[in-house]
């Protein structure tokens, strides 16, 4: 049997087993296959596309807060520096306070020996400027005082407290006058030796005393004002003449009685 019969028997052996439609049915479901898994590889594609892009923004916000929270950090440091700063500059204004405390409780010490002095002042005034002069200038009106108590009178309450200090005490037997001895008169002056009128006469009912209690006031400098108010208040007034006291009486003053 020469070659070409042999090429025809096996071609007609072949043809019988695998057919024109059989090998086209065998390449349509590669090419399906294919198209599937491009398919696939596109989504595949994008679905990482997607996600890059999400880690993409996501490593952009987060380096945004990293900057967010690098300044937040700047200005926290910050705000502790200048609380550092305000801090000391507290600590600095306390000392200085504190300073400026001791240096007032050493003028208040001062002042307070000052107006220690300031009274001894006004009671040495009374006693040696005032008090040589008054019960005379009392008795020319007709009082005649029989007594004058310098040095300061003091009235305690029951529990022995000092309520009431008079400068110079006058006493007969109807009438006590109680006389304020003042460098400089002022209305409040006035105005508080009228209460110390009326805590006398309280003082002097406990005792059982019901004897005329009148007020004076005396000063070295003595305004028109002040002796207006002195007057209308019912109080005698006193004012320095030379090295001795004298009366100051308008035409129908009638004195107060309490």
């Amino acid at each position: 049997m020469d070659y070409s019969m042999t090429r025809r028997i096996r071609k007609n052996r072949i043809g019988r087993g695998l057919t024109f439609e059989k090998v086209w049915a065998v390449i349509e479901k590669n090419a399906e296959e294919a198209r599937e898994w491009h398919k696939e590889i596109v989504e595949l594609q994008k679905e990482t596309d997607r996600k890059m892009q999400e880690t993409s923004l996501q490593m952009k916000e987060t380096d945004r807060m990293m900057k967010e929270t690098d300044r937040m950090m700047q200005e926290t440091d910050r705000e502790m520096r200048e609380t550092d700063r305000k801090m000391k500059e507290t600590d600095r204004k306390m000392q200085e306070t504190d300073r400026r405390m001791q240096e007032t409780s050493r003028k208040m010490e001062m002042l307070n020996e000052q107006m220690g002095g300031l009274h001894r002042s006004f009671g040495e005034m009374a006693e040696h400027l005032v008090a040589p002069s008054i019960e005379k200038r009392f008795n020319e009106l007709g009082y005649h005082f029989n007594a004058v108590a310098p040095g300061g009178y003091k009235v305690h309450d029951d529990m022995g407290k000092v309520i009431a200090e008079v400068d110079l005490l006058l006493e007969n037997g109807d009438c006590i006058m109680a006389v304020e001895v003042k460098a400089k008169a002022h209305t409040k002056d006035i105005e508080h030796h009228v209460k110390r009128m009326e805590l006398l006469r309280k003082h002097w009912n406990k005792r059982g005393d019901k004897r005329v209690i009148q007020g004076a006031l005396a000063g070295a400098i003595f305004g028109s004002i002040e002796k207006q108010a002195a007057i209308e208040a019912g109080l005698y007034v006193l004012v320095q003449s030379g090295d001795t006291m004298k009366l100051e009486l308008p035409e129908g003053f009638v004195p107060g009685e309490w």
